[in-house]
């Protein structure tokens, strides 16, 4: 069972940047496809970013495009970041990493995608 461990989260103001870490322990020698969402009070989760296995290719939502960039450290993308910049009140929530050994994932954006989550780390901007 892969596990997951986000870190990196905090109390920022409006304007300032935060990154956030995502670890997956290595139970394969294939790499993972990982990705980030969020969930804000009262909200459903939402997909944020994320990178294919082989680290070339990553998306993001419209609402955080210019402003966060998600990267691996490593091949096997079991170290994963998200520099968040420019944070806004809006994007107070909490981060989940989640990722998978699905090679060439079509649906980065629904959470069924994905076999293995963190719990989580909470991110709030004040105003």
């Amino acid at each position: 069972q892969v596990q997951v461990v986000e870190s990196g989260g905090g109390l920022v103001q409006t304007g300032d940047s935060l990154r956030l870490s995502c670890e997956a322990s290595e139970h394969s020698f294939l790499p993972y496809t990982m990705s980030w969402f969020r969930q804000a009070p009262g909200r459903s989760r939402e997909f944020v970013c994320g990178i294919d296995s082989t680290g070339r290719y990553v998306y993001y939502s419209e609402s955080v495009k210019g402003r966060f960039t998600i990267s691996s450290v490593n091949t096997k993308n079991t170290l994963v970041y998200l520099q968040m910049n420019s944070l806004k009140p809006e994007d107070t929530a909490v981060y989940y990493c989640a990722g998978t050994l699905t090679q060439r994932l079509a649906e980065y954006r629904r959470e069924i995608s994905y076999d293995f989550w963190g719990q989580g780390t909470q991110v709030t901007v004040s105003s």
